[in-house]
């Protein structure tokens, strides 16, 4: 199966209010992550009238991404195109496809263009699949339960997270595939 294994970092939770901060992204061949295909960038937050938005405290606590960060950094007018060319027709897998997806289909919408990938593939989803007794389906608990290690300073950035995602979707597959 080949997909995109994707991530990204906001200014907070809705893809109507809030903006993407970080992307990342790899891509998955044959069941194998393929470090050299991969999209990477951060994204200065700008409003609706171009003007530059502030990272909130609580966002940049998590991520770790700063104003001064982003200053330079393309807008997503320019990011966006060059993620969707990326992502070509492929399907696509994020940690919590729905929070991902959504702020893709919001931030397509207001650039004119589209976000529809044939496929969007959650490895919470498959997770739950996997481990149908286990309670929690977070990344880091998921990334313990496979024995995957986050580069350091790598946790809650995007490509550190997609790294660790693309590993566990196809752990994940494999395990899936086995049980039928």
């Amino acid at each position: 199966m080949n997909v995109v294994v994707f991530d990204l970092e906001t200014t907070g939770l809705s893809p109507e209010r809030d903006a993407i901060v970080e992307i990342g992204a790899l891509r998955v061949r044959d069941g194998r992550v393929v470090e050299a295909e991969r999209f990477e960038t951060l994204v200065r937050p700008l409003s609706a009238a171009g003007e530059p938005l502030r990272i909130p405290w609580y966002a940049q606590r998590v991520h770790g991404i700063s104003d001064e960060m982003v200053r330079n950094a393309p807008g997503l007018a320019q990011v966006l195109p060059e993620f969707l060319d990326f992502v070509g027709g492929s399907a696509v897998v994020a940690h919590n496809v729905g929070f991902d997806g959504g702020f893709m289909r919001a931030a397509a919408r207001r650039h004119g263009l589209v976000w529809s990938p044939p496929a969007e593939y959650c490895t919470v989803q498959l997770s739950r699949r996997a481990f149908p007794h286990e309670r929690s389906h977070n990344l880091d608990v998921l990334a313990q339960r496979l024995d995957l290690t986050f580069a350091p300073g790598g946790r809650h950035r995007s490509l550190g997270d997609v790294q660790v995602t693309a590993e566990a979707f196809v752990r994940l597959m494999e395990r899936l595939q086995v049980r039928g």
